[in-house]
C-alpha cells in the first residue's frame, strides 16, 4: 500500500524558489513606469512650445539658439519656419512634469534604499553576475550608469530650471554654466533616458514578453532556464 505521507514529505523537502523580483522592486519600476510615461508626453509638449535650445544664462526668440529641433511651436512669437502653430498646453503639462518629476524622485530614494540595506544591489546589480537568473554584466553597468549617472544628471538639471530651487541652492544652476546650459542638458540626458527605455522594452521583448512581464506584476520566478 502506498504511504500517502510521502507526496507531503517530497513537497516539504523541496526549497522553496526565491521571487524574480523583490516586492519594492516591482512597486517603484511601476510607479517609475507612469512617471516616466507622463514625464515624457509632457516634455514633449514643453519642448513644442519652445523648440530651440540655448547655452548660458539666456535666451529668447530673439538670440541665436544653439540649435532648432524643426516642428512648429505652439505659441506664435516663436519663429520656427512654419505658417501655423500648434494648440499651446504648456501650463497643464508644466504642472504635470512637475509632479511626475517629484515622485520619481522619491520613488528612486526609496529604490536606492531598500537597495543599499538589502540584497538587491549586491546581487542584481553590482558586477559580476552571481546566478543563472541575474541581470549579465553588460545590463548590470547600463542599469547602475541609469540609476546613478542619469537619473541624478536629469534631477539636477531639472531643479536648475526651477526658480524657487535656484534662489536657495544658485549653485545648481552657476556649476552647469547657466539656466539655459541647463535646459540642453537636460534635454540630451532625457533623449539618454528615452534610449534606454526603448532598447528596454526591446530586450524584454526579445526575451519572452509574457514571461518577462509576469515575474514583475506577481512574485513568480523566473524560469531557471530563462536568459537574464
Amino acid at each position: 500500500m502506498a504511504n500517502p505521507a510521502w507526496p507531503l514529505h517530497v513537497a516539504a523537502s523541496e526549497p522553496a524558489v526565491k521571487p524574480r523580483h523583490a516586492l519594492f522592486v516591482r512597486i517603484t519600476h511601476w510607479i517609475t513606469t507612469l512617471c516616466v510615461l507622463a514625464l515624457l508626453v509632457t516634455g514633449i509638449e514643453i519642448i513644442i512650445s519652445h523648440p530651440r535650445f540655448y547655452w548660458g544664462d539666456e535666451g529668447n526668440p530673439m538670440t541665436a539658439s544653439l540649435f532648432d529641433i524643426p516642428i512648429p511651436a505652439s505659441r506664435p512669437w516663436v519663429n520656427t519656419g512654419y505658417p501655423y502653430v500648434l494648440p499651446d498646453q504648456n501650463g497643464w503639462s508644466r504642472n504635470l512634469h512637475f509632479e511626475a518629476a517629484w515622485i520619481i524622485v522619491f520613488t528612486g530614494l526609496i529604490y536606492v534604499l531598500f537597495s543599499l540595506l538589502g540584497r538587491h544591489l549586491r546581487d542584481d546589480l553590482l558586477p559580476p553576475a552571481s546566478g543563472p537568473a541575474s541581470y549579465n554584466t553588460i545590463q548590470r553597468i547600463v542599469y547602475l550608469g541609469v540609476i546613478f549617472v542619469l537619473c541624478p544628471a536629469a534631477i539636477w538639471t531639472g531643479l536648475a530650471m526651477s526658480p524657487a530651487i535656484v534662489s536657495t541652492f544658485p549653485f545648481l544652476v552657476t556649476l552647469l554654466g547657466g539656466h539655459q546650459s541647463a535646459r540642453t542638458i537636460h534635454f540630451f540626458v532625457s533623449i539618454l533616458l528615452v534610449l534606454f527605455v526603448i532598447v528596454h522594452i526591446v530586450m524584454v521583448c526579445r526575451a519572452g514578453f509574457l514571461a518577462r512581464m509576469r515575474p514583475m506584476i506577481t512574485n513568480s520566478p523566473a524560469p531557471e532556464n530563462e536568459a537574464p
